[in-house]
């Protein structure tokens, strides 16, 4: 395969040797039914034990509050919908979620719940005083995501956890941390939410495995049902390889802080040579988390410059990948001119990243502008 610079990393990430060694392993030694009573469904199960062990672990949270789900949109909506039956009817959650929980959240509306969105500043960031002043007796459920995939922008969880205790004890506090998993130290402990959810595909690991943290004694009313599985909470057989792949993933991580510091060195670096460019604006906040940065080369079309960059093997994103080309809500909610959103390229980085591949980014976007001028595109 020929060489590529990839800068879609909030999308999805390459497979990490340690997760693919786990998910062959599984295929080939550890094929049986974890449900089944003899040795080989034993041997599975053990697995996925281990596997859940390895992700308690990361979030310092029990084994048994981890319920293996088929994605990170799967554990969102198994965290919104547990609060369908509820006798409190209404739902906080911000302007700039991901769909999986916006649409949720509006499939409750739809069906008499009363649902509160945040907008946030030009940051990216909510109004903890305009929280403040929705919570009440009447909440059963309130959803903040950590880290926003198209801007980067850090909601105040920890904060915000504080108000919704003190105003409304008896909600049901989840988080999307999809785009934080495996990048920020999370301690659900100190963090006190209630529900967290994440995926493997985000961290280096597999498509089609995710997990939602689940508080031991918050009430959750299972999204499907059958064997009982997953602590009856999630039926169906387990992916015995994909868990193991995650496992994989997460046996592979790097120390966080290292990790972390080396992202926002590129990420500073490229801040610099783009705004030394004169034609790059940078959308994401100075404070957002260092693996997106959201930018835009205004008058010029996202999806133009996507398809230029993709034929020099460099790729990056228009937003969202869940967006499907549709105008960015949260590049609106950030009050952003329409030429400025209409140009707008998501940058994501990982730990196979370096900064040679933001020169090689930069000159293919000069290259681009330049022959979109000649030929007045």
């Amino acid at each position: 395969m020929e060489h590529i610079i990839y800068l879609d990393n909030s999308a999805t990430t390459k497979p990490c040797e340690t997760s693919i060694q786990y998910i062959n392993n599984a295929l080939l030694n550890n094929w049986g039914n974890p449900s089944s009573l003899y040795s080989l469904g034993i041997e599975a199960e053990t697995a996925v034990d281990s596997a859940r062990r390895a992700i308690a672990g990361k979030i310092s949270s029990r084994e048994d509050e981890i319920i293996f789900t088929g994605s990170g949109t799967e554990a969102n909506n198994t965290a919104i919908l547990s609060v369908r039956n509820s006798r409190n009817k209404k739902i906080i959650t911000t302007a700039i979620e991901h769909p999986s929980v916006l649409n949720t959240v509006k499939r409750l509306e739809n069906n008499g719940f009363e649902v509160v969105r945040l907008g946030c500043d030009s940051r990216g960031v909510i109004d903890l005083n305009r929280l403040e002043k929705e919570l009440d007796s009447s909440v059963c459920l309130v959803s903040i995501m950590i880290v926003n995939n198209e801007v980067g922008s850090v909601q105040p969880v920890a904060e915000a956890v504080k108000l919704i205790r003190k105003y409304s004890p008896q909600a049901i506090i989840h988080c999307d941390a999809v785009q934080a998993f495996g990048k920020m130290t999370i301690n659900v402990k100190n963090l006190e939410v209630d529900m967290m959810s994440a995926s493997a595909h985000k961290i280096h690991g597999p498509k089609g495995i995710g997990f939602l943290y689940c508080r031991k004694g918050t009430k959750l009313t299972p999204f499907i049902t059958g064997g009982g599985q997953e602590f009856g909470l999630r039926s169906g057989t387990e992916s015995v390889p994909l868990i193991c792949g995650f496992e994989g993933a997460v046996k592979e991580l790097p120390d966080l802080k290292t990790a972390e510091e080396k992202i926002r060195g590129i990420n500073i670096y490229a801040r610099r040579i783009f705004k030394d460019s004169g034609f790059i604006e940078i959308n994401s906040d100075i404070n957002a988390c260092p693996y997106i940065l959201n930018i835009s080369v205004e008058g010029y079309r996202s999806e133009t410059l996507l398809h230029f960059l993709e034929s020099r093997n460099i790729f990056v994103s228009s937003g969202s990948a869940c967006a499907k080309g549709e105008v960015s809500y949260v590049l609106k909610e950030l009050q952003l001119n329409r030429s400025r959103i209409d140009s707008a390229l998501r940058l994501s980085f990982s730990r196979d990243n370096k900064k040679e591949d933001i020169d090689l980014l930069l000159e293919a976007l000069n290259e681009a502008v330049c022959r979109l001028r000649k030929s007045g595109r």
